[in-house]
């Protein structure tokens, strides 16, 4: 009989959720209307970014804004855009369902700020999440694994070797490595992201939550106990 995680990290924006392309359209919509040159691609090069240093990008390129307002101008933007509609990664909602069903923790770890993840847990299957790490916590941010070991701790887990016996969901390289850098076991998300991490420093990479369980999610994990045995 297989065994279950003891936890389940979550990225959001690209991993949860397939907001992206929201903060990339706000991101262009602000260039158009105060000046500067921005576009997808350029966004998707910054995805996991946080939002000062995407700040900074976005002025070097030509925003006519104070650096200290873009955040908050590209939080309200995308925050207005996921009250129209929240873009859920589709089987995302039946595998979160299916980990609280089974005593899995799921705990949401997000450079987003703390206003913004309290939305997508609050429209999350009820219970789905015990707590959430946000970019406005106070952390070191992503990609140190300081946001991933404080979510652990918050679940309990103190001893960092039982990290590996956790699973982590990311998209981006500076996500990735934050979660690998924790100890967990990671796995890239590939099914939102033009600019997969296939081939990145993760133990796995999927491309869908469609038909996945918490045993298989399990599977992972003693895939990797029987990498590190052999």
């Amino acid at each position: 009989m297989g065994e279950f995680p003891l936890a389940v990290f979550w990225d959001m924006d690209g991993t949860l959720i397939d907001s992206e392309p929201y903060w990339h359209q706000v991101e262009i919509e602000l260039t158009q209307e105060y000046g500067g040159y921005w576009t997808d691609d350029m966004g998707w090069r910054v995805s996991g970014s946080p939002l000062p240093r995407v700040a900074r990008l976005l002025r070097e390129q030509g925003l006519q804004l104070p650096e200290e307002d873009i955040p908050g101008m590209l939080i309200d933007g995308v925050a207005r855009k996921e009250q129209e509609h929240m873009p859920w990664i589709s089987g995302v909602f039946d595998l979160l369902k299916a980990l609280s069903q089974s005593g899995v923790p799921s705990v949401l770890v997000t450079t987003s700020p703390r206003r913004m993840a309290q939305v997508v847990v609050d429209q999350a299957p009820q219970g789905a999440f015990v707590d959430y790490v946000c970019g406005d916590d106070g952390l070191a941010q992503k990609p140190d694994p300081a946001p991933y070991l404080y979510a652990a701790k918050l679940v309990g887990i103190e001893k960092p070797d039982r990290l590996a016996a956790c699973i982590a969901f990311e998209d981006s390289t500076t996500g990735i490595r934050s979660a690998v850098a924790s100890g967990a076991t990671t796995i890239a998300f590939t099914g939102a992201t033009p600019n997969a991490v296939g081939n990145g420093p993760q133990f796995a990479a999927i491309d869908t939550y469609v038909g996945l369980s918490p045993l298989d999610l399990g599977g992972f994990i003693a895939a990797r106990d029987s990498t590190k045995q052999s």
